[in-house]
């Protein structure tokens, strides 16, 4: 009984080889740690090899004067390419197109790339010896036969920054009052004629869009009290007048 009492009591010897498992441990979590944190820079490399990564399919979103065969001969990709070859280089070839503002290339695994345009908005037509030209807010003409899509815009007799720029503040700010605008032109002495589809509004060159909101009362007040108008007058400061038929 005393014997067995001293072996109880005795303490457990030392496990000399607790320190080397928890170090051996730590090396593989920092080890894993390591794969898991540089995997970004080499994963690519090695996927770009794998034919189950090559380009099968291009989707393109945001087009809509641009035809998809001009974007897909300034991409440059065939069937050999991988989606995990760069693709702000790609980027870079469509934005060169001058009817593109912003262009933007992802990835859809397994072989899809999508590409995101910007296009540049236009605002005016303007006549040419063949037919129209079309504009942006900056004034530069852009590569849009309007024989070929459809260009719901305004036409201006001649090309003009000053009225394109308020054009392009009308389209992004009032675009009922823009989309309801087929003709806009300089008349008199420093003075614009804005043909509206129900009626013309002639106002002053430096017309502002402030301004140019005081059309919606007085229409819908002339509309209320069934009033036939043959002209809004915006010319005077302060007032607004509808002439009668």
């Amino acid at each position: 009984m005393s014997l067995e009492r001293e072996a109880n009591a005795s303490p457990a010897p030392p496990d000399r080889g607790l320190p080397s498992v928890r170090r051996l441990k730590l090396a593989l979590f920092g080890i894993l740690a390591l794969l898991i944190l540089s995997s970004p820079m080499w994963s690519p490399l090695f996927m770009r090899r794998m034919a189950y990564f090559r380009v099968r399919r291009i989707e393109i979103l945001g087009a809509h004067y641009v035809a998809p065969s001009d974007i897909l001969s300034r991409l440059n990709v065939d069937t050999l390419a991988s989606i995990w070859d760069p693709t702000k280089p790609l980027a870079a070839r469509i934005a060169t197109h001058p009817e593109i503002a912003t262009a933007q290339v992802e990835r859809k695994l397994p072989g899809t790339l999508v590409v995101q345009v910007t296009e540049r908005v236009p605002v005016a037509l303007v006549p040419a010896s063949n037919g129209f030209l079309v504009y942006d807010a900056r004034g530069v003409a852009l590569p849009i036969d309007p024989t070929r899509v459809s260009v719901d815009a305004p036409v201006l007799s001649q090309r003009d920054t000053a009225l394109l720029r308020l054009l392009g503040a009308m389209r992004e700010r009032m675009p009922a009052l823009y989309g309801r605008l087929s003709e806009m032109r300089r008349v008199g002495r420093g003075e614009l004629l804005l043909q509206l589809r129900s009626v013309p509004v002639r106002a002053m060159q430096d017309v502002t869009l402030e301004r140019l909101a005081d059309i919606d009362p007085v229409e819908e007040d002339l509309v209320r009290r069934q009033v036939r108008v043959a002209e809004i007058d915006l010319r005077f400061r302060d007032q607004v007048i509808a002439r009668l038929q």
